[in-house]
């Protein structure tokens, strides 16, 4: 008999040791609750004036990995249509590169973790096919000011293509790519939504021989994201992934997180995401 995910423990883990925000996302998952308006207010806390938020706590410059967290964060709690995430998925469109790609702003690069560093070829893919991810979800519920766009990306359609293509330009033929483990899952449901559904379905094999050594934030983060592009529930890379978060739950219910214990309810909301029953109003 497979094993199976217990999302009842998963769920006193958080509440027992989230934070206000963490049991308003819990919340949004489960049931599609709407979260009190305080909440998303401390949720934006920090954005900087032109749409980015910053690196560090004290930062003055726009982060596009960190702002891509952020905009996970509003996406569990349904906030991808209010005015701090409209400012920043507009910020990340108007960071994009000429080749389709984005790069940390150069000042950054004392602070930038390796997967961020400006001028990277390997952080530079990632950070492509993370901004590009967001933008794709995002699109249609956040767009700009302008005409209704119900392309794939909404009115960032133009740019999330271009990003596509971007990732798609970089892939070896066996399906690899030259960047981060989590480039690769970011990467595939990108080009899922393009209908760029070979090179979507070579990553995907790729992932799939390396379900059973990821760690089970990676495993979470995984079947999340392809979850959210509407990839099939029933495809081998998200039940072998669902079956690798059953095989790492800890006996409090909660997962380990690769950031240190202080992330672990972050992991443990993420493979609620990944593994939960489908709840239409919660996006």
């Amino acid at each position: 008999m497979s094993a199976v995910v217990d999302l009842d423990a998963a769920i006193g883990f958080v509440v027992a040791h989230g934070d206000a925000v963490d049991r308003a996302r819990l919340s949004r998952l489960r049931t599609g609750a709407e979260v009190p308006g305080e909440l998303l207010d401390a949720a934006e806390t920090g954005q900087l004036p032109d749409g980015g938020w910053p690196a560090t706590l004290d930062g003055a410059v726009g982060s596009v990995d960190a702002t891509c967290y952020r905009l996970a964060e509003l996406d569990d709690l349904g906030a991808l249509g209010r005015p701090a995430a409209r400012r920043a998925l507009d910020w990340l469109a108007a960071r994009q590169l000429p080749d389709g790609g984005w790069d940390e702003d150069p000042s950054l690069a004392e602070v930038a973790p390796e997967w961020a560093r400006p001028g990277d070829p390997e952080a530079r893919f990632y950070l492509t096919a993370n901004a590009g991810f967001w933008l794709t979800v995002a699109g249609l519920d956040a767009r700009a000011a302008g005409p209704l766009d119900h392309r794939v990306g909404g009115a960032y359609a133009g740019v999330v293509q271009a990003a596509a293509h971007a990732v798609a330009g970089q892939l070896a033929p066996d399906g690899s790519w030259p960047s981060f483990l989590p480039a690769g899952w970011l990467s595939a449901a990108v080009l899922h939504r393009q209908g760029m559904y070979d090179e979507s379905a070579r990553i995907q094999a790729v992932l799939a021989e390396r379900v059973p050594r990821l760690s089970p934030a990676d495993a979470a983060w995984l079947a999340a994201t392809l979850r959210r592009v509407e990839v099939g529930e029933e495809q081998w890379l998200l039940v072998s992934a669902r079956r690798r978060l059953a095989e790492t739950q800890r006996s409090d219910g909660g997962w380990d997180s690769d950031d240190g214990h202080q992330f672990d309810v972050h992991t443990t909301l993420r493979a609620i995401r990944a593994c939960r029953p489908a709840v239409t109003s919660a996006g």
